[in-house]
């Protein structure tokens, strides 16, 4: 085989193989939507999310603060453990 033969051998090829991947990419986005509508059809959501949030009472908002107020002391005895072990500072 000359040079310009392997040439378009391995551009025929580089192609075919191009052509193969983007078409099971197409199948793979296809096949997601797909299951996405069955999904939605036979488990449909009770509530949306953004729907939820902008319902919250006050109380929910204060017990969130609670939360972070309890774990900081948690959360930095946590890094002073992770540091020492590690022989960080």
């Amino acid at each position: 085989m000359t040079g310009s033969e392997l040439m378009f051998e391995g551009f025929n090829l580089m192609f075919a193989g191009m052509g193969f991947v983007i078409f099971f990419l197409f199948l793979l986005i296809y096949a997601i939507k797909l299951a996405l509508k069955i999904i939605n059809r036979f488990f449909p959501e009770n509530e949306s999310p953004t729907s939820s949030q902008s319902n919250q009472s006050p109380s929910t908002t204060v017990s969130n603060v609670d939360d972070i107020a309890r774990l900081r002391p948690v959360i930095v005895a946590a890094i002073a453990h992770h540091r020492r072990q590690q022989g960080l500072k």
